[in-house]
Formats: C-alpha cells, structure tokens, sequence
C-alpha cells in the first residue's frame, strides 16, 4: 500500500491515508499515537489544538510515560498521565496544559495562553501562584483578545489605572469593546493590522464609533505600537478622558 501511494508514512508505525496533505489536527493526532498507547498532546502543542496559541510548524508535544525518539516529535516523560479528549485527541486538561506550559515557554506565550483559555475563579483557585503564572495572574488573567492587547492592558494596569472590563458585551449589540471602564463610560480599542486594516473593518469601526458616541460614550482608539512608541502620552489622554486610577477608587 506503501508502494501504490494509498499510505504515506508520518511516523514509524503511523501513516496517512491517501494522499500527505495532512491537516494540523491529523498531525497533532498522528504524533499522539507515535507516542504509544498512552501518549497524550501536551504543552504548546496542547495549549494550539485548543485554540489559545497557534502552531507554528514546531515540534508536537507529546507527554508519554515512555519517552520515544522520533522527528518532528518532542517527548516529555511523566509517570503521571492526565486526558481529556479534545475533539478526539487525547489532551492534557486544561490546567496542566497552563502548567506544564509555564515549564518552557516565556512569559508572552504563557500570558497569551492564560488568557486566552478563560479560566474561571474557580479554576484560578487551582493554579499556583508563584513563577510565570503567578505573576500573570497577580497582574491580570482578563480574556484578553489578542498579544496586541496584552501588551496594552499590562501597562495601563502598571500605570497605576483601575481594571477595566475585557471583552465584555457591549448591551443590546454584537460588539465588545477591548477595554472598557463602564462606570466613567470609556471605551479603549487597540486596533491591528489583522483586524482594521481593510476598508470594510474601517468603516465598521467608524459606524460603530459614532454610534458609541451618540450613547454617550467616549471611545480612544490606538495600536500596540503607538502605546509602546509613547505611554505617557497615552496615559495622559487616558486619564484626561476619565479612566480611574486604582488609588482614587
């Protein structure tokens, strides 16, 4: 079968079948059973296939109570095997997908995971509060959106201003503001490339700013780059525009 081309090999003992265009998630699955009966997705390869980072082409993180050497595969040993699965693969919990995270990754990559995931208090309760983790949590574990706004709700928080709402549904419409101090009535949006580079998401944008506006609204709209280019400009207009510092709360 090898030899007419219906198995293409992925692994010793693991093929795909019918053609080599094989997907992320089949590739997550294929490097699992590589890994051996009870291998799980772990680490950043965990923490991709549910969808707080992306992959990006690196070695797939297996935990397995075996370690295995095989290309494109990066094999943690542990005796202690935890699973949930996550469309079909074999992942470790979201928790431990946080914490063995924390063992090799920097600080950005573990805050945007953090965030990401959307733990509950509940779940917050669970992690330690020591190292990375506990020093993102102290700081904030809000579902920010994007590493754009990461980098802008750490240094409003460090500059001394109250928590803001994030991405919290704006009531009675489909829009959710990045940050908002509800009670002052501002609105802060960290615009991207990604997002709010094209015609149509400019216009959006416009129209929806007029229509905050009009609510009574006060919407400052900026980039990563413009924040990091000057912060105390920004935190000027911030505090011109209202937003409460943590000391007059």
């Amino acid at each position: 079968m090898v030899a007419r081309g219906h198995l293409h090999l992925l692994h010793r003992g693991v093929y795909a079948l019918g053609h080599r265009n094989v997907t992320t998630e089949g590739r997550f699955l294929a490097a699992v059973k590589a890994g051996g009966p009870e291998a799980v997705l772990s680490h950043y390869a965990a923490a991709c296939h549910r969808g707080w980072l992306k992959y990006n082409g690196r070695p797939i993180d297996v935990t397995a109570p075996t370690k295995r050497t095989r290309p494109t595969i990066r094999t943690h040993r542990s005796d202690v095997i935890e699973y949930e699965l996550v469309r079909q693969i074999p992942t470790t919990p979201r928790l431990r997908t946080i914490v063995d995270l924390a063992k090799q990754e920097d600080e950005a990559v573990v805050k945007r995971a953090l965030r990401a995931a959307k733990f509950t208090e509940a779940e917050l309760e669970f992690l330690p509060r020591t190292g990375v983790i506990g020093r993102i949590i102290d700081l904030s574990a809000a579902p920010t959106a994007s590493g754009n706004e990461d980098v802008v709700l750490d240094l409003v928080l460090k500059a001394g201003f109250e928590h803001p709402l994030v991405n919290v549904p704006y009531p009675g419409t489909n829009y959710i503001p990045d940050l908002w101090w509800k009670p002052q009535r501002l609105i802060v949006e960290v615009d991207s490339r990604a997002w709010h580079s094209d015609v149509l998401a400019q216009h959006d944008d416009r129209e929806r700013q007029a229509d905050l506006e009009v609510a009574g609204e006060r919407v400052l709209r900026t980039t990563k780059a413009q924040v990091l280019r000057d912060p105390p400009r920004f935190f000027a207009r911030l505090q011109a525009a209202g937003a409460p510092s943590r000391s007059a709360s």
